[in-house]
């Protein structure tokens, strides 16, 4: 099997920290996360592939953060393929109420997120999106917790989510449910030193996911 990823198209990711991974500093252009190695998977299992990955994190980003910046990282540079990894620091923000960040309710981030997939439709409508779902690799049920209270709220933004890629037709990765299914075998320090920030194993993990669903992707209609 092979992604449906074409010679000389272009993959671009968004998000935040764990998409950015450093990729506008020492690491660039690509950080040191699943983006990178999701471009070595690609060319270590299709080498004749000549595919240009392009990444745009920015760290501690949010759904409004990529509204004010899609024109130019996004819909300027005119992908084949659209990969969005957002979400947790939305939450974040919500859960913590500082009147100094603006905070994303689910209901603004269904509104924000629904309207910048929609631009991407009208001005790119050849674009395959592929949607990475928010995660948090803990399994904390104490009430009186920060981790139990992001765990609790959680749900409702992989809701919208979920909902975003049945309505626009794109493509989801659930990587808070691959995850939580892998806790069962190893503790959490093996994918991830705290909840957010993946290691090197977890940034595995989300590479290897994106490829499978690359690779199961149904045909584009001009395939």
């Amino acid at each position: 099997m092979a992604t449906r990823i074409k010679r000389g198209e272009k993959i671009l990711f968004i998000g935040d920290s764990i998409t950015d991974c450093g990729r506008r500093g020492a690491e660039s252009p690509l950080g040191n996360g699943y983006v990178k190695l999701f471009e070595n998977l690609l060319f270590l299992r299709e080498p004749a592939k000549d595919v240009c990955v392009v990444n745009k994190g920015i760290s501690g980003d949010t759904v409004p953060g990529l509204q004010s910046r899609w024109t130019d990282d996004v819909l300027r540079q005119a992908p084949n393929w659209l990969a969005i990894k957002i979400g947790i620091n939305d939450l974040h923000r919500a859960l913590r109420n500082d009147p100094s960040l603006p905070a994303t309710d689910p209901k603004s981030f269904r509104v924000i997120y629904d309207e910048i997939l929609t631009r991407t439709r009208a001005q790119l409508p050849r674009c395959r999106i592929l949607l990475i779902d928010p995660f948090y690799i803990s399994t904390e049920t104490s009430a009186a917790s920060f981790r139990a209270q992001v765990l609790q709220a959680l749900p409702a933004y992989l809701a919208v989510v979920h909902a975003m890629s049945v309505k626009h037709g794109a493509l989801c990765v659930r990587t808070h449910e691959l995850f939580q299914k892998l806790l069962r075998y190893r503790e959490a320090d093996y994918f991830c030193p705290e909840p957010v920030h993946p290691n090197l194993c977890g940034h595995l993990i989300i590479a290897e996911a994106v490829y499978r669903a690359l690779e199961a992707a149904a045909p584009a209609r001009n395939d």
